[in-house]
C-alpha cells in the first residue's frame, strides 16, 4: 500500500507506530494510512462523510461505519470517544485490491481540486 501511494505521488510526512501521514499530490489534504496486520485502511477527514457513497460505489472500496480514532492524526479533528480527553478521528475505507486503492486516491484528489 505504501508504494502504491508513493507511485500516485503521495508524499509521506511522518509515521508514527502504526500510522503514516500521506498528503494528496498537488494539495495540502492530509490522509493517513494505518496498518494493522494485513489490513491497511486509509483514513481520511470526517468532512468527507457526505461521500462516502461515492468512496463505497468504487469497486472494491469498503467503509469502516464506525469513526476511527487515533491521537496520531493530528491534522483531523477532535471529539470524545472512550475517554475524558478528545481524540482526533477520520473516515476509514479498506480495499479488496492496490487497483481499488488507487481509484479511491484518484476520486479524493478530484474531490478536493473540486473536479
Amino acid at each position: 500500500m505504501s508504494r502504491c501511494l508513493t507511485d500516485l505521488n503521495c508524499r509521506s510526512n511522518f509515521s508514527v507506530k502504526s500510522i503514516t501521514e500521506y498528503m494528496l499530490p498537488g494539495t495540502k489534504e492530509a490522509f493517513y494510512l494505518h496498518m494493522d496486520g494485513k489490513t491497511p485502511q486509509l483514513i481520511i477527514r470526517p468532512a468527507f462523510e457526505i461521500f462516502s457513497g461515492e468512496f463505497t460505489s468504487l469497486a472494491g472500496v469498503h467503509a469502516k461505519y464506525d469513526y476511527y480514532h487515533s491521537a496520531e492524526m493530528t491534522r483531523f479533528p477532535k471529539r470524545l470517544h472512550k475517554s475524558l480527553t478528545e481524540t482526533h478521528y477520520g473516515l476509514a475505507f479498506s480495499f479488496d485490491s492496490i487497483d481499488a486503492a488507487q481509484q479511491f486516491i484518484e476520486r479524493l484528489s478530484a474531490i478536493v481540486k473540486g473536479a
